[in-house]
Formats: structure tokens, sequence, C-alpha cells
């Protein structure tokens, strides 16, 4: 290589490594763990927001089905004193309307019980709940 004379530029640079080959200091034992501990730590974050985005869909999964089947109670319960078939028939409309489906719908006298289920969001599988709801006064008697 050529030295530089006044008012030629200098490809190197003035530095350590000057005029010979650059050579490196002795290394510690700890060097480049800064890495892998930035590198573990990246992994641990990822893992925490994975896990807390997967708990925030289960808990809205579970609360859209809740919704799903208490709403499909409610609606049964106001046809109750219309028999079995209106009554689920009933719960069957509400329940798709909200995105899921039926499973069971029973009548013991003027409560109905409602199961019903809907595919999660996250997770590849289904979320049930289930409701009972009633009218709070028979329709055929007079209310006063």
């Amino acid at each position: 290589m050529r030295p530089t004379g006044p008012g030629e530029l200098s490809l190197r640079g003035p530095g350590p490594c000057q005029p010979g080959p650059c050579q490196p200091g002795p290394r510690t034992p700890d060097a480049g763990s800064a890495t892998v501990w930035w590198i573990s730590l990246c992994v641990l974050l990822w893992f925490l927001t994975y896990a807390l985005l997967l708990t925030a869909a289960a808990r809205l999964d579970r609360d859209r089905a809740s919704a799903a089947a208490d709403l499909a109670a409610l609606a049964a319960a106001a046809r109750a004193h219309e028999g079995t078939g209106t009554v689920c028939a009933a719960a069957r409309r509400t329940a798709e309307a909200n995105g899921a489906t039926l499973d069971t719908c029973e009548l013991s006298g003027l409560t109905v019980t409602v199961t019903v289920s809907l595919p999660a969001s996250a997770l590849p599988r289904e979320v049930s709940a289930r409701a009972r709801a009633g009218p709070v006064h028979n329709p055929s008697e007079e209310v006063e």
C-alpha cells in the first residue's frame, strides 16, 4: 500500500490498526454472550405475547358463546308456553343469528335450557356454553 501524501485521502483512516494488519485483542470468556441474552429475551417476549393473545382470544370466544346461549335461552323462554317445537325453533334461529349452533334444547315447565357451540377463533376446537331462562310470570295469568 502506498503512503498518502498531503492532500490525498487515506482509505483506511486513522486508527489503532495502522500501519500493519489489525490484530484483535484478547478475548474474554463471555465474549458474544450479549447476543445469546438478547435472543433469549426476544424469544421470551414473543412467547409471552403469543400466550397473552391466545388467552384473550379464548376469553372472547367464551364470551361470544355465553352471549349466544343467553340470547337463545331468552328467545326460547319468551315462547315457552307455545310448546317444545316452537321453543327450540326460536332458540335455533337466535343461536344461528349469533354465529353459533344449537346443540341441545330442553323445555321443563316454563324453563328452557339450551347449549350452543361455536368454532374458536384461535384454536381448532369448539367453544360451548349453556344457559337457562324462564318467564318471570306465567303468560296465561293476568299481571296487574
